[in-house]
C-alpha cells in the first residue's frame, strides 16, 4: 500500500505553533476521505514525557495504552479523532534504548554501532512501523502520516531526526514525501516593519541540512504577511510564492484549518503526492469527510456568534503556564461551545488562597478570593505534591458550603474527599499519604501495586473501566453519560480514597456512584443535595473532541449556567 508523509518542522523559535499547523494539516486531508495518522519526534534523552515537570513541558497526556506523551499528541486526537497509541511519540531515550537493547543481544554481528547508519536507520523504521498502525474506526492502515519534529533545525538533539528525515525522503520516494516548514515573520519597531532574515535564515540551514521545504508556514500577527514579503520570501528561500503560507494569529486555532485550506494547502498537498493517481478513495468516506468539515465550519462560526458568557475558575499549581492544562482548556472549551456560551477563564494559583499569602501579600490573596467568590463554577485539576493543596482544599469548601458548581479532577476529586473528612465528617487531621506520611487520618492512600521506589511510567495508567454502583440511577454524572453502566476512560494516578473509610463519608451524603470493576476503588464521587459537585480519579480531558465534548465537563457548564435540570430533563 503507497503511504504519503508529511514532515513539518519548525525554525527560529519553538513553541511556534507546529502542533496546530500539524493538526490542521491532518484535518484537512481526513476531510477528503482520506486515513490519517500521526507522530511526534520529541528529541529529549527522556522515554517519555511522564516524569517532565508540567512548567517545564506543558501538560503530560494520557493515551489509551497507558503511554505518557507530548501534549501534541492529545491536539492530534481531538483534530483528527483518532486513537494513538505510546509508539506515536518518538523520543531520542526510546530509540537508543532500542538501539542498545540490540547491541546487547548481538543484532549488529560485531559492526561498531553508530549515529549513522544505526540510529538513523531506527527512526525510519519506527516511522514505517507506526504509519501502517490502524487508529481510527475504520480498521483499516492510515493513507497518510503526519510527522511532527519538535524543537528547531539546528538543534544539536535534533540533528539524528533531521538525517533520517533526509534519508527517509529517498526511501519512500519524491512523490511520498513532503516538507513543511514553520517559521517567524516577527514585527519589528514601532513604525511595525515585518522582517524575512530569521525566515532565510532557517531555510538555509534546513537545507543545508539536506530538506527542502515544499511549503513554507510563516508565523506572523493579526494581520498577515504585508504586501511583498510573500514574493520576498519566495525569491530568496527558493519556492513559489503560492508555497509560501501567511499563518496569522487567530482568534482561535479551530480557524488555523480554514485559514490553511484558503491558501491552497490542500490543492498543493494533492498535486505534489500525487494522491489522485496513486490512492483511492471510497465514496463513504468522501462523505464522512465532506461531513466532518461541514461540522467544523458551523463549530468556528459558532464560537464567533456567541455573547453569553460561562465564567470558570480553574484552581491549580502550574497556572504559571497555561499549556500545563492544555487538555482541561480545550474539554472545557468543547463543552462552553456545545452549550453555545462564550468561556470566560480565570486562573487562580491555589497557593494563593493560603492564609500565608494574605500576609505575605494580601494583594494577590484578596484578588485570588475575589475571582474564587465571583465565578459560576469551579475546577480543580489534577497534580502532585504538596504545594498549594491547602489553597486547594480552601476552594472546594467554597464550592460545597456555597453550592457553587465543582468539578474535582483526579487530585481534585482527593481534595474534595478531604475537605468534606475535615468539615462534614469530624476528621480534623484528615489528610493523604502523599502529602503527609504520618496523618493519623489517611483519607488518600498508596495503592498496594504501584512502585514507591520507580517513577517512570509506574502509576495506574491508561484506559480502565469505571462501573456504576446499582441504585445510581438517578445519579447526574450517569444520566450525562448517557444512563449506561460502565464508562471507559483514561487514568494518572499512583493514590486511591482509602476504601476502609467509605461507608462514614457515604453515611454523611458524599456518594461513590463509581467505581472499578472489583468494586474497591473509588472512581466517581457525588454530593447529595448539591447543584453539582463532582470528583472523578481519571482524566475526562483526555477524551474530549470538539464535537463530541466530554460528559463531567459538560455538566459543569450546564450548572453553571442553571441549564442542568432542563438538560436532564431532555435525556
Amino acid at each position: 500500500m503507497v503511504k504519503k508523509y508529511v514532515l513539518v518542522s519548525g525554525g527560529v523559535i519553538s513553541g511556534i505553533g507546529k502542533g496546530i499547523i500539524a493538526s490542521s494539516t491532518g484535518l484537512l486531508l481526513k476531510t477528503m476521505g482520506l486515513k490519517v495518522t500521526s507522530i511526534k519526534i520529541d528529541p529529549y534523552l527522556n522515554i517519555d514525557a511522564g516524569t517532565l515537570s508540567p512548567l517545564d513541558h506543558g501538560e503530560v497526556f494520557v493515551l489509551n495504552d497507558g503511554g505518557e506523551v507530548d501534549l501534541d499528541l492529545g491536539n492530534y486526537e481531538r483534530y483528527l479523532d483518532v486513537t494513538l497509541t505510546r509508539s506515536n511519540n518518538i523520543t531520542t531515550g526510546k530509540i537508543y534504548r532500542d538501539v542498545i537493547e540490540r547491541e546487547r543481544k548481538g543484532d549488529y554481528l560485531g559492526k561498531t554501532v553508530q549515529v549513522v547508519p544505526h540510529i538513523t536507520d531506527a527512526i525510519q523504521d519506527w516511522v514505517e512501523r507506526v504509519a501502517t498502525i490502524p487508529v481510527d474506526d475504520s480498521g483499516e492502515e492510515p493513507d497518510v502520516c503526519i510527522i511532527e519534529l519538535g524543537g528547531t533545525v539546528g538543534d544539536i538533539e535534533s540533528a539524528p531526526f533531521v538525517e533520517a528525515m533526509r534519508q527517509f525522503q529517498f526511501r519512500v520516494g519524491h512523490e511520498n514525501f513532503a516538507l513543511i516548514h514553520v517559521s517567524l515573520v516577527p514585527t519589528i519597531g514601532s513604525v511595525g516593519e515585518q522582517k524575512t532574515k530569521p525566515t532565510q535564515a532557517s531555510i538555509r540551514d534546513l537545507r543545508g541540512l539536506g530538506l527542502t521545504p515544499d511549503l513554507i508556514a510563516c508565523r506572523c500577527e493579526k494581520t498577515g504577511l504585508d504586501e511583498g514579503i510573500q514574493a520576498k520570501i519566495s525569491m530568496f528561500c527558493h519556492v513559489q510564492p503560492n508555497q509560501v503560507l501567511a499563518v496569522r494569529d487567530c482568534n482561535s486555532v479551530y480557524h488555523v484549518p480554514e485559514l490553511l485550506k484558503d491558501q491552497g494547502l490542500v490543492d498543493f498537498l494533492w498535486k505534489r503526492l500525487n494522491i489522485d493517481q496513486t490512492i483511492t478513495i471510497s465514496a463513504p468516506l468522501k462523505q464522512k469527510g465532506s461531513d466532518m468539515w461541514k461540522k467544523w465550519n458551523q463549530l468556528t462560526s459558532a464560537q464567533e456568534r456567541l455573547h453569553d458568557t460561562v465564567t470558570i475558575v480553574l484552581v491549580g499549581k502550574y497556572t504559571n503556564l497555561q499549556d500545563s492544562y492544555a487538555s482541561v482548556v480545550k474539554a472545557l472549551e468543547h463543552a462552553s461551545l456545545n452549550c453555545r456560551k462564550k468561556l470566560i477563564m480565570k486562573w487562580v494559583e491555589a497557593s494563593d488562597l493560603e492564609p500565608e499569602t494574605r500576609s505575605a501579600n494580601p494583594v494577590k490573596y484578596h484578588e485570588a478570593w475575589q475571582d474564587l467568590c465571583s465565578a459560576q463554577g469551579i475546577l480543580v485539576p489534577g497534580g502532585f505534591g504538596n504545594r498549594g493543596v491547602e489553597g486547594k482544599i480552601a476552594a472546594a469548601k467554597w464550592a460545597r458550603e456555597q453550592k457553587v458548581p465543582y468539578l474535582g479532577i483526579c487530585l481534585g476529586l482527593q481534595i474534595a474527599v478531604i475537605e468534606f473528612a475535615r468539615n462534614v465528617c469530624g476528621m480534623p487531621e484528615a489528610n493523604s499519604i502523599e502529602l503527609d506520611e504520618n496523618t493519623t487520618t489517611p483519607v488518600v492512600v498508596y495503592m498496594p501495586e504501584i512502585s514507591k521506589t520507580h517513577l517512570g511510567g509506574t502509576m495506574r495508567l491508561g484506559a480502565r473501566p469505571t462501573e456504576f454502583q446499582a441504585g445510581t440511577e438517578n445519579s447526574t454524572i450517569r444520566k450525562l453519560y448517557g444512563g449506561g453502566s460502565t464508562v471507559l476512560e483514561r487514568h494518572r494516578h499512583r493514590y486511591e480514597i482509602n476504601p476502609e473509610l467509605i461507608e462514614k463519608f457515604e453515611a454523611k451524603g458524599l456518594k461513590f456512584v463509581g467505581k472499578d470493576e472489583t468494586g474497591e476503588r473509588m472512581e466517581i464521587v457525588e454530593l447529595a443535595d448539591h447543584p453539582y459537585f463532582l470528583g472523578v480519579q481519571y482524566h475526562p480531558e483526555y477524551l474530549t473532541r470538539p464535537l463530541k465534548p466530554s460528559a463531567p465537563f459538560m455538566g459543569l457548564i450546564l450548572a453553571a449556567t442553571g441549564d442542568l435540570k432542563s438538560h436532564l430533563a431532555t435525556l
